[in-house]
């Protein structure tokens, strides 16, 4: 889903009224995400099209895809080439990354609140000299931070669209509307976050030209459409090639050529036809535990939690 293809949406009041938040959280020990329920809804709740679109498993394609497109930014991967210890550990940040998203989305206000500070105390630390620019970098940087909640989101919708279910116009601006509050949990000003189709298509256009590759993200490139076959990433390499594929499948094509990260039609038609499978399949229980392992437990356990929640109180 290219700048060309995000369309000229306008937008528009809520599809459907996210639930009320409600005062009076349960008790549960410091530093334990508490999931949504009667008690708070959480930023979105049962009615939002947030909820609808993270509880799909298909997800984890937007995120391999967010990386590989992210990567492309010279500050933003400097911070991660130089604090970060994803080329050793990929699945343990797949997890935290997995587990931070489950949580802004599913947990209930407090905790969500509470991650986000967490995260900006963690990036506080982030700051150096990127050696493509020759310039100053900080992951508080207001134009980094955006990047990355930009491609992030754009990449979760486009791989629902693609590979989880029909979404009207309507629906991906109600998406990337209601996510303007996960921005702003990292201190992004809402008033300077896209929040329509329209918005996103003009804001990657004006990136567009700053984007390159260099050794750094070449690696993260790599990572994605070739994982490694170390000890941790071996159980999972036909699940991550799979979904590779289907990341790359719907990546804009001059990205994919300023990657060389072209696949052929077969292969990316392949990739999606199982992805969408995946899907469907690993949203049945007990299947939809067996994720766990690739994603992280709390990843599927408190999306769980709220979604059983929101059935019990009938919204």
């Amino acid at each position: 889903m290219d700048a060309s293809s995000l369309g000229t949406g306008v937008r528009e009041p809520l599809l459907r009224e996210p639930q009320p938040r409600r005062a009076g959280a349960r008790e549960r020990p410091a530093g334990v995400p508490i999931p949504a329920g009667p008690h708070d809804w959480g930023l979105f709740g049962p009615g939002s099209v947030s909820w609808r679109v993270h509880s799909n498993p298909v997800l984890l394609v937007g995120g391999l895809r967010a990386l590989l497109i992210q990567s492309l930014n010279p500050l933003a991967m400097a911070g991660i080439d130089q604090h970060s210890d994803y080329l050793e550990r990929p699945l343990s940040r797949l997890q935290r990354t997995a587990s931070y998203v489950a949580t802004i989305v599913f947990g209930d206000t407090a905790t969500a609140e509470r991650t986000g500070e967490m995260v900006t105390r963690l990036h506080s630390r982030v700051a150096g000299i990127d050696p493509i620019t020759a310039s100053a970098y900080s992951a508080q940087d207001l134009e980094t931070m955006l990047w990355v909640h930009c491609v992030e989101i754009h990449s979760f919708l486009a791989a629902y669209r693609a590979y989880g279910g029909r979404m009207s116009d309507d629906e991906q601006d109600a998406y990337l509307r209601e996510q303007v509050a996960a921005a702003e949990l990292l201190g992004i000003p809402g008033e300077v976050v896209p929040a329509s189709r329209r918005d996103y298509g003009v804001y990657f256009e004006v990136m567009r030209d700053r984007l390159c590759v260099s050794e750094a993200s070449r690696n993260a490139i790599e990572l994605v459409v070739a994982p490694p076959l170390t000890r941790e990433l071996l159980p999972h390499q036909p699940a991550l090639r799979t979904m590779a594929a289907a990341a790359v499948a719907i990546t804009p094509r001059y990205i994919r050529r300023l990657t060389g990260t072209d696949r052929s039609r077969l292969t990316c038609a392949a990739a999606g036809a199982a992805t969408r499978v995946a899907g469907v399949v690993f949203r049945i229980p007990p299947l939809d535990r067996s994720g766990g392992r690739l994603v992280g437990a709390r990843t599927v356990s408190l999306p769980r939690a709220a979604l059983a929640a929101a059935r019990e109180a009938g919204v």
